[in-house]
């Protein structure tokens, strides 16, 4: 019971510390260390069994630390790095800029507002494939979808809410979030992401979308809204038609190179390749190798920035996940769940209402996440739960409830330019969200395997 006790003390203090703005990642890497110095006052072993002690258990703390370094940036955290460096140079050759020009001209030829508003939705949501911040889309979207929709009729309120939305649920198969939750499941990416993440993604964006149709009509009724135009802004970009390609080429490339059409390669090579051809195709655009070169040293600042805001954050979720594993928090909730005789539907729950609460509070998608996906194997190993079945609904959850965050980003920038309330948004995206996270949860205990 003690290990179960001062498991939750410590857990609780590090999400109020969290809530109260302290960095994420060094609260995680102290409430960890104390974790690991409490095992081992208790006798506990504080290392995993594949990495070899140092003969001293006071030196074998700061060598877990020195392994999860080398670990999660020589691995995984290359993989966030280079997908961050790529997003990076895409939106410096205007790539992004160009996607949503693009994307977005179809929807003017639509006359019905609620019907522009759920196709302005799923349009919104394929370009999150290409633009991954969920604040930078929401951007580019009120500059261009938000007039659109509000010129046809609909409310800044329903209109900013679906600018606001689009990155609530992942949909692409490259994202750093799905890497992460792949690599905890044990599941090849590819498997992961197209044949389990991306049908419930599918799911709860369809399911989201007419919600959100329903929804904002009841609340332009209720506040009897009436339509003010505005004028109608545009994206300026010189890149060429053809780059509204590029930012879908790791996608295209995880799909070739999987062993059967071509050569298996990682997805940091696939990325590679690709950042070639984009800086290829820019040289033969702007004839200037100093400019090329500039580009590429801003996707490699980006990546240096994802080593300081991910990978040390991963490392300290880590050491926080390794914590409460070794003090015996772990064993000692799965054997009060067992002996409540919770199954693995009601532990998924648990772990989505946390991931959801810690996103809503903090107004983090990648935050609480990255916290608790440590947990997962771990978890997952000592219940005899299939990794999937909790990662999938967790990676959903964190960005579902960003979306309801009146401190998100995505949220306050998209207020900001409607003239509105953080709060109008959460409301006017609240019951979407509810209904789109009930679906994530629904596909995941039907289609991947308790």
């Amino acid at each position: 019971m003690i290990e179960l006790i001062a498991g939750s003390i410590v857990t609780l203090a590090v999400g109020r510390a969290i809530f109260k703005g302290y960095s994420p990642t060094s609260v995680l890497l102290v409430g960890g260390l104390l974790l690991l110095v409490l095992a081992a006052a208790l006798g506990h072993p504080v290392l995993p069994p594949k990495v070899a002690s140092t003969g001293s258990v006071l030196t074998d703390i700061p060598e877990f630390v020195k392994y999860l370094l080398s670990n999660r940036a020589a691995d995984l955290g290359m993989m966030i790095m280079a997908l961050v460096g790529f997003a990076a140079y895409m939106t410096r050759i205007g790539a992004n800029d160009m996607v949503v020009k693009l994307a977005a001209r179809p929807l003017g030829a639509i006359r019905s507002p609620y019907l522009l508003m759920l196709a302005a939705y799923i349009v919104a949501c394929i370009m999150s494939l290409a633009v991954s911040s969920a604040t930078g889309l929401g951007v580019l979207l009120m500059a261009t979808l938000f007039p659109l929709m509000v010129n046809m009729g609909i409310s800044r309120g329903a209109a900013a809410a679906i600018c606001a939305s689009p990155a609530a649920v992942i949909l692409s198969p490259t994202s750093g979030d799905v890497v992460l939750a792949a690599e905890a499941s044990g599941v090849p990416l590819v498997d992961f992401a197209f044949k389990t993440t991306l049908p419930i993604s599918i799911a709860a964006i369809a399911a989201m979308g007419l919600t959100h149709v329903f929804w904002q009509r009841y609340l332009d009724r209720k506040a009897r809204h009436e339509a003010s135009p505005l004028e109608t802004a545009t994206i300026e970009t010189r890149a060429p038609v053809l780059y509204v390609l590029l930012p879908f080429l790791p996608i295209a490339g995880v799909l070739v190179f999987d062993g059967k059409l071509a050569p298996q390669l990682s997805i940091v090579t696939v990325l590679v390749i690709c950042l070639m051809v984009a800086a290829a195709l820019e040289l033969v655009r702007t004839r200037d190798v100093r400019e090329v070169f500039a580009g590429l040293d801003g996707a490699y600042k980006a990546m240096g920035e994802c080593f300081t805001s991910v990978v040390m954050l991963l490392v300290g979720a880590g050491v926080f996940a390794q914590g409460l594993s070794c003090v015996g928090f772990i064993g000692a909730l799965i054997g009060l769940a067992q002996s409540a005789h919770a199954g693995a539907f009601v532990l998924m729950l648990v772990l989505v209402g946390i991931t959801t609460l810690a996103a809503l509070t903090t107004g983090s998608g990648n935050a609480p996440f990255y916290a608790f996906v440590e947990l997962i194997p771990k978890l997952a190993a000592h219940s005899g739960i299939h990794p999937a079945f909790l990662a999938i609904p967790m990676l959903q959850a964190s960005n579902l409830g960003r979306t309801v965050s009146p401190v998100a980003g995505v949220v306050v920038a998209c207020a900001g330019m409607a003239d509105l309330s953080p709060f109008e948004i959460v409301k006017r995206t609240s019951l979407p969200i509810a209904v789109g996270l009930v679906v994530v949860i629904a596909g995941t205990a039907v289609l991947v395997p308790a």
